[in-house]
């Protein structure tokens, strides 16, 4: 049975329209509360869930419906306002919860939001969950007798709690003393916590993007608009620049000349140092979208990388199966599971700090020696029930680029799993090459 409603990051859509709106919110917080806690132990007289939010304005409405639905079907909720994702997986674990709600939709702008789960472990639920939770939407929505209802209290000291997590995954034995710091929130979650991360660990921290207004999220800053912060990089000669995202767990950085590295180039930034210092056990998972220049580093030093499906829960999956601690996308997801069990973005900047803090140099000097190939990401709006699979005209043109490209590069079209278009991309050592047949191939999609 094919999902209906969840993607590759939860469920998302356009506030207003469905899946987002207040009444199947409701139903999917009565459904979820059912199937979640079927699936967990508890010794308590009701199982408990938290549910964390970004800076939305929309925030405030899908959380009073999911807070009612969970209610109805016998379960205590704890609300902790904004919060970045990565905190409700961490509070979720740490607070011993059946379960953790992220009402998000990440990088996407202010129209936009979604719902992701954390199982009580603070990883993302497995697809199975996920169709159980479609299934029992399925059915009606019977309201428990008002003594069984769930109850609701807010969390008040959450923040506090994430920055001392936070600041226990940097070496205890380094500080951030000496080093300016450009720290972009993206008007997000992380608006009121990252800063101090940085700050406490004795860095001087310039803060942008961190006057969230509910509807000025990724809006010319954060992770997918990090002009800002180059600009302020080097404005105040700052010696990095980091910039999250609207939920905080995508990263990317900017080095004092004002140079952007992806989370394929981070992630390899923290991998070597940790190769370097012989604390690293297994190999690395990237996806299908990973830079083949990165995967070529990674084979270069011996270590064993394998492309998972895109989408971070699927990068969780192949290191879980594997016994392996690295993994990301070059979106800026970045897994370090041997101090979180999700993608985080402050945590995995501050593995960045720790590698070049132990190695004693600049970002740029660290990764001098890797160069990504070009890569050219086209997004082709597609109508509502196109089937990518129906189109051949388009899969003869990724044949002949495939051809001409050879072995120095690769092809790569898939769906969206949060938005409906189709994702071009190209990539290889010949940029002219890779612009042509990125252009041409999308130009197939759209006709």
């Amino acid at each position: 049975m094919a999902r209906r409603y969840f993607g590759t990051d939860g469920i998302r859509g356009r506030v207003g329209h469905t899946p987002i709106t207040p009444d199947f919110v409701l139903r999917l917080g009565f459904a979820a509360g059912k199937v979640l806690t079927q699936s967990t132990n508890t010794h308590s007289t009701r199982p408990r869930v938290i549910i964390g939010k970004d800076t939305r304005v929309s925030g405030y409405m899908l959380e009073s419906a999911l807070e009612a639905g969970l209610s109805a079907a016998g379960v205590d909720v704890l609300l902790v306002g904004p919060m970045p994702t990565p905190a409700v997986a961490y509070l979720t674990k740490a607070l011993r919860l059946q379960a953790g709600i992220m009402i998000s939709a990440s990088h996407n702008p202010y129209p936009d939001n979604g719902i992701k789960f954390f199982s009580e472990e603070g990883e993302k639920l497995p697809d199975a969950v996920e169709q159980a939770i479609e299934e029992e939407l399925e059915r009606p929505m019977v309201c428990l007798e008002s003594d069984l209802l769930g109850r609701v209290k807010r969390i008040d000291d959450a923040p506090g709690r994430y920055i001392e997590f936070c600041k226990s995954t940097f070496p205890s034995q380094l500080d951030l003393k000496g080093m300016k710091l450009v720290v972009d929130c993206a008007h997000g979650a992380t608006y009121h916590v990252a800063p101090w991360v940085f700050h406490e660990l004795g860095a001087e921290v310039i803060t942008i993007g961190n006057q969230p207004n509910g509807l000025n999220i990724n809006d010319g800053v954060g992770a997918t608009a990090p002009q800002s912060l180059q600009q302020q990089v080097i404005e105040n000669r700052a010696d990095l620049g980091i910039a999250l995202d609207g939920d905080g767990d995508r990263l990317v950085m900017v080095d004092q000349a004002g140079r952007l590295y992806d989370g394929d180039e981070l992630l390899f930034a923290i991998v070597k140092d940790r190769q370097v210092r012989q604390q690293l056990q297994g190999g690395v998972v990237g996806t299908l979208m990973t830079n083949l220049a990165v995967e070529n580093a990674f084979k270069e030093l011996a270590i064993p990388f394998f492309r998972a499906k895109v989408g971070d829960r699927y990068v969780l999956e192949a290191l879980t199966q594997r016994g392996w601690y690295y993994g990301g996308e070059n979106s800026g997801h970045i897994l370090c599971l041997d101090k979180h069990t999700t993608g985080d973005g402050i945590v995995s900047a501050l593995q960045v700090l720790a590698a070049l803090k132990y190695q004693q140099c600049s970002l740029s000097e660290w990764l001098g020696s890797l160069s990504l190939y070009p890569q050219i990401l086209i997004n082709v709006p597609t109508p509502q029930g196109f089937k990518l699979t129906d189109s051949a005209p388009v899969w003869t043109v990724v044949k002949e680029a495939e051809q001409d490209l050879q072995q120095q590069g690769r092809v790569l079209l898939r769906p969206s799993g949060t938005e409906p278009v189709v994702r071009v991309m190209v990539e290889g050592q010949d940029k002219g090459k890779v612009s042509y047949w990125a252009k041409h191939i999308a130009q197939h999609v759209i006709n």
